[in-house]
């Protein structure tokens, strides 16, 4: 297994977007945040995805500096968001350290919810992330049409593309919306030669990075269990499809993660 060359970027990054609260990395949860922090990943957003997701995000948060909580339930279990767990999730928001709304959105590839629950769903997250100020983190799979309708109609004009994998245009169809495009491992992947190309489309003040950890690691870790330390991989592979210096792009999307999860440059 190749070793990273830390000098090769020697700027700290922002993983806007990891699961340190799933099973798979919640057990050592310090030795993944300290490997990170090696790597110069110094601040990340634990992401919910259920009950117990959102739970273990705000402990996560809690109790380490630079590393804040988005709160929310992904599509695939929305069958679980009813009445209650909406008013628990609208009282973690107002907790410290929450910086967003997510994730939340539509996957029509998975059809683990009928598509009504998991519109229903996203509809209240949005008002959520509308009520209190806060970016809203999208998860679109398979269904940009109604992602892209349902944002527009929200009235919310701030938030993450999560783990972006569509076309140019559809980047920029949700750039003019408000959203910023966040590239994951994806990136990386010998066939992904068109989220690349979306990836030059998007405007440089758009553009955030992600692991997704335990999910989507980078070329050369594909198919093992991913973690926060290597969104420094995704930035080398988005730096080289830019053609600027890994460096240069580390900066630029910490400076914009900054300013859209903790409001400051």
């Amino acid at each position: 297994m190749a070793i990273y060359d830390l000098t090769k970027t020697p700027a700290d990054s922002y993983d806007t977007h990891t699961h340190l609260n799933d099973d798979k990395l919640f057990h050592d949860v310090p030795a993944y945040i300290g490997r990170a922090n090696e790597f110069r990943v110094m601040e990340m957003n634990i992401v919910g995805y259920d009950a117990v997701g959102n739970a273990r995000a705000l402990e996560i948060a809690q109790a380490h500096d630079n590393i804040y909580a988005v709160l929310g339930f992904q599509p695939e279990d929305t069958v679980d968001f009813d009445a209650a767990a909406a008013q628990t999730l609208e009282a973690q928001l107002q907790a410290d350290k929450v910086v967003g709304v997510g994730e939340t959105g539509l996957d029509y590839y998975w059809e683990t919810a009928p598509h009504d629950v998991q519109k229903q769903a996203f509809e209240t997250h949005l008002a959520l992330a509308k009520k209190y100020d806060l970016p809203v983190i999208i998860h679109n799979r398979d269904a940009f049409d109604d992602v892209y309708a349902m944002l527009k109609d929200s009235g919310v004009t701030k938030g993450v593309m999560h783990s972006f994998s569509g076309t140019p245009e559809q980047a920029l169809a949700f750039v003019d919306l408000g959203m910023h495009i966040s590239f994951s491992g994806v990136v990386t992947f010998k066939k992904a030669e068109e989220v690349r190309e979306a990836a030059k489309a998007v405007p440089l003040e758009r553009l955030l990075v992600e692991t997704d950890a335990p999910f989507l690691a980078p070329t050369p870790f594909r198919g093992k269990d991913n973690e926060p330390a290597f969104v420094k991989y995704v930035l080398d592979s988005l730096a080289e499809t830019l053609d600027m210096t890994p460096k240069a792009l580390t900066e630029i999307t910490r400076t914009n993660a900054h300013r859209l999860f903790l409001n400051h440059d």
